[in-house]
């Protein structure tokens, strides 16, 4: 259905490009939302009160209108002029004709201004001269039909409009090609990420680079699976992009999760929005590579404890920043590219032997390759924790040891150029860490030769502490490996690997060029 509902809204799209376009579609799914929450809500509401007796219909209709009512319960408030009915009317009763786009831009600052938490996030774009009425009207037509269909015997109105404002990021993001890397990372690689570091009820998550706030709804949805109560989860974000942070207050907010995302769009080195925070976990996929990051101006940065990373990559910045928000036995995934592992230029060599002195370093995850869409870099995970072997309670008996993993022959072709990993093998990757961190329950672990091998410090500084897994894991025995890498895929991945060395040489040619420069 949600291919269906892809496929005749992106009919409707016109001129309109799919970077332009998506702000009009999500904001509409937005309002479908609050919409539906609100009635949700209202209904219940309707019933208490009846139930009570003693009320006039005159009081008890106020009473239903009373915004504290709604946000009490943690439920926006939306006038009726405002509600999705109305728009819904209108767009039938003008036939697309002029008045339907100004509308829905009053329904989205009355909302807002209901709705102070909200204010600046909604888009204000359906308006514009530019836009058509008659594709609008049957965009909101379109919207209301099909979502109501799937209400039948499903679940509730705010959980299906959630689901559908996910997957409409995730299709937007595959139409934007590289752009789409900035506000969506690939739902395999959060929840991968979510698994192995297992954020439970209580605890603080926070995201350096949030996008669109996805680690934070797998993370409420992992917390709810596993029994535990998603609300009691205190999440904290950034993100400097203006239209992203925008998309994360309508994500999250679709999916009922509050969050601190800070007072506007921020970059987190030059503007750090939460200074004093200190979170149990946190999740992080930042671009890679990142040469533009101000490193210029923050070489004296407190939070470069381990060395100033260099100007023209950002890795190790992210890796520092992330530590410098752990709280005591805290620990954190970050994904990056493969060349964090390895390289040696500008200090990294020396940033990345200091980290793994300190003991922080607790895994490396070498990821498949083509799992990105918006770039052909092969990426792995860091996981890192503070008091490994000490005080935390997370890799408690693995002082001085790293588990390395290579999932690079995992994965399937989700089509023609993206690479998905199977629950399965989600899963596979996180029994592993559990049963190498201890948790009770999880098993004994043991290394398996081509997948993971538990390594201590000495054997890391024999290899100069480069963290490529494929050094350390051994390779699995041909005739015994069912799963053995099919031709096919592995002509993808050494593609995938060859594009990066001619990612990293471009990388390198522009550096060595630029010091040229400075010296002639």
């Amino acid at each position: 259905m949600k291919d269906i509902l892809w496929r005749a809204a992106d009919k409707l799209r016109g001129s309109l490009d799919a970077a332009a376009y998506k702000h009009f579609v999500l904001g509409l799914v937005f309002l479908k939302y609050v919409s539906a929450a609100m009635a949700e809500r209202r209904r219940q509401l309707e019933a208490e009160l009846r139930a009570e007796g003693g009320w006039e219909e005159a009081g008890l209709l106020a009473t239903l209108e009373e915004r504290r009512e709604y946000t009490g319960s943690g439920v926006y408030y939306v006038p009726p002029a405002a509600r999705w009915e109305s728009v819904v009317d209108l767009a039938r009763g003008t036939g697309g004709g002029a008045g339907i786009g100004e509308a829905i831009d009053s329904a989205m600052r009355a909302i807002e201004g209901y709705n102070p938490a909200l204010l600046g996030t909604l888009p204000k774009i359906y308006g514009d001269s530019s836009v058509d009425g008659r594709r609008l009207a049957d965009l909101v037509e379109l919207l209301d039909r099909v979502v109501f269909q799937e209400q039948a015997g499903g679940p509730g109105a705010p959980d299906v409009v959630g689901e559908v404002y996910e997957f409409f990021l995730a299709r937007f993001a595959a139409s934007e090609g590289r752009r789409g890397g900035d506000f969506f990372t690939p739902a395999s690689v959060v929840r991968l990420l979510v698994e192995v570091l297992g954020p439970r009820e209580g605890e603080r998550v926070y995201d350096p680079a949030c996008g669109s706030g996805g680690m934070f709804v797998q993370t409420a949805h992992s917390v709810r699976t596993h029994g535990g109560d998603w609300l009691n989860v205190a999440f904290y974000g950034q993100e400097r992009n203006a239209t992203t942070w925008r998309l994360a207050h309508m994500n999250l907010a679709v999916h009922g999760i509050e969050a601190g995302l800070g007072i506007g769009p921020a970059d987190v080195f030059r503007d750090d929005r939460y200074p004093d925070l200190k979170a149990q976990v946190a999740l992080a996929a930042p671009p890679f590579n990142l040469s533009d990051w101000g490193g210029d101006f923050l070489a004296m940065d407190r939070r470069w404890v381990y060395g100033t990373p260099p100007v023209n990559n950002a890795n190790y910045a992210w890796l520092q920043h992330t530590v410098s928000k752990l709280a005591p036995g805290g620990r954190a995934g970050v994904v990056l590219a493969n060349g964090s592992m390895s390289s040696r230029q500008s200090g990294e060599g020396d940033i990345r032997r200091a980290m793994l002195e300190a003991d922080l370093v607790a895994c490396v995850i070498a990821l498949p390759g083509q799992l990105f869409r918006t770039t052909a870099i092969p990426a792995c995970v860091w996981l890192l924790t503070d008091g490994k072997g000490r005080g935390s309670g997370w890799a408690r008996e693995r002082g001085g040891e790293v588990l390395f993993v290579d999932a690079r022959e995992l994965g399937f072709m989700a089509d023609r150029t993206l690479r998905g990993l199977t629950d399965e093998e989600i899963v596979r990757i996180g029994d592993r860490v559990r049963a190498w961190r201890g948790e009770p329950g999880a098993g004994t672990y043991e290394d398996q030769p081509g997948f993971c091998a538990s390594v201590p410090l000495s054997a890391i500084a024999e290899q100069d502490f480069v963290l490529t897994p494929g050094r350390y894991v051994g390779t699995a025995e041909a005739a015994a490996d069912p799963d053995a890498e099919p031709p096919d895929a592995r002509v993808a991945r050494l593609t995938a690997l060859l594009r990066e060395q001619f990612a990293e040489s471009e990388r390198l040619a522009k550096a060595v060029d630029a010091q040229l420069r400075r010296v002639s």
